[in-house]
């Protein structure tokens, strides 16, 4: 374990001011993009402090110029190491007032964090399961009378799911009561596949199971204050279902929508003061019905899936960034440093509703990845060549990312639904 002190940032012989409020950023570097976080909260006067576990000199030049300090842990997954950390940044720059990562994989330990470090930003450790477990997320829908698809606990046993399954029907869906994506999910069929699932699935006492809900997935992405109400809205349309593009390895598209539907406005509102979210980036999952469900809802009604207490992932802010010509890293800089922001404010400027979408510049911003495995009819020079004017993104994808996304990606911005669908037909266009 060492400390990486980032120099140069303040020119010699002049009196540096702390700033008024001391940010701790966990794994800053990842995904690259989330540099833009951390120079949004400089911008606002924030002092930036990062801990994650790779070398000073793998950082982003950009990140680099954003730090006051750099604590390099040798993982962080040794709670211990970055507990250490925190307390001597604590101990040299004065009381902390937020530690947040805005990834997944690290809201149990940011919330572990701050209940030891009495930082009372963002979410303890006694919420935490209500935003990580899937069976206690349906417990909040349900009191809150939100629409969400009937589970049951795999750890009742496997007579249990029988009788789960006689009441709800087949296909299931079998997924890990704590899991980020489409990992270890599994589409159950009929009685044979469901006595298979418990018969070969490991932990599968840590699994729930759900009725199968079909429709496109409509993510309510949304800046939330520290009264709850949102600072920024947007849609996000995915495909409808992410687990047969990681298992079958599917080409992936999904695009950030040009206005969010009042009826998805509505719930994400409902759902962020049933969860009780209070200054957060939050990505909340709902179901776009496409078959009725009876009591459920309709076609075109929207179902709770889960609840994300962090943005998107991958590339998806700066999508939404493309789409309402917007800066989506800004505005949540200044929730957390002034509970408001001016540039949202300006943006969501209708005045029959503050927060519709009614602006001049805005625009249906698509990502479409391909796989190296398949033969597609149009090269990636004629995908240049055709979109290049629109194309506001374009670079080979992190391995990380391989199994959801594919290698290669693009991402562009257009005025239509049509020029939507026909850019997503051309690069997904693939030879007999």
């Amino acid at each position: 374990m060492r400390i990486e002190n980032l120099r140069g940032l303040h020119p010699p012989h002049t009196l540096y001011t702390p700033p008024r409020m001391n940010f701790i950023f966990i794994s800053p570097q990842f995904p690259h993009t989330y540099w833009q976080f951390c120079n949004r909260l400089k911008q606002n006067g924030v002092n930036v402090l990062g801990i994650a576990d790779v070398s000073y000199d793998e950082l982003e030049p950009q990140l680099k110029e954003t730090l006051t300090e750099y604590y390099r842990v040798d993982t962080l997954e040794d709670y211990d190491q970055v507990f250490r950390a925190v307390a001597f940044l604590s101990y040299k720059y004065g009381k902390i007032d937020w530690i947040e990562s805005n990834n997944e994989y690290w809201l149990e330990q940011d919330a572990r964090l701050r209940t030891d470090f009495n930082i009372t930003t963002g979410v303890q450790s006694d919420r935490i399961a209500f935003i990580k477990e899937k069976s206690e997320m349906k417990k909040i829908y349900i009191e809150a009378s939100i629409p969400t698809a009937r589970q049951i606990q795999c750890s009742k046993g496997h007579d249990a799911a029988e009788i789960f399954a006689d009441e709800v029907g087949y296909p299931l869906i079998g997924k890990p009561d704590v899991g980020v994506g489409a990992g270890g999910t599994h589409k159950i069929h009929d009685e044979y596949e469901l006595n298979e699932f418990f018969s070969t699935v490991p932990d599968v006492n840590n699994y729930v199971i759900e009725e199968f809900i079909t429709g496109d997935i409509c993510s309510y992405d949304a800046i939330i204050d520290s009264a709850g109400n949102p600072l920024f809205e947007s849609m996000t349309v995915w495909p409808p279902s992410i687990m047969d593009i990681v298992n079958k390895q599917l080409d992936l598209s999904y695009y950030v929508a040009k206005e969010i539907p009042e009826p998805l406005q509505v719930i994400g509102r409902k759902t962020v003061k049933a969860f009780g979210v209070k200054s957060r980036f939050v990505h909340l999952e709902f179901f776009r019905l496409n078959k009725d469900k009876g009591a459920l809802g309709g076609v075109g009604d929207f179902v709770a899936l889960e609840v994300n207490m962090r943005p998107a992932g991958g590339y998806t802010p700066d999508m939404i960034n493309y789409a309402h010509s917007t800066d989506v890293y800004k505005i949540w800089a200044d929730m957390v440093a002034y509970d408001k922001s001016h540039l949202a404010t300006a943006l969501n400027h209708n005045t029959h509703n503050a927060l519709s979408r009614a602006w001049a510049d805005e625009y249906y911003c698509v990502f479409a990845s391909r796989r190296d495995i398949y033969n597609y009819v149009h090269t990636h020079e004629e995908i240049l060549e055709r979109y290049g004017a629109d194309l506001v993104q374009c670079e080979r994808m992190p391995a990380i990312f391989h199994a959801a996304m594919g290698q290669q990606m693009y991402t562009v911005r257009l005025k239509t639904e049509e020029e939507k669908n026909e850019f997503i037909e051309f690069v997904h266009a693939k030879n007999e």
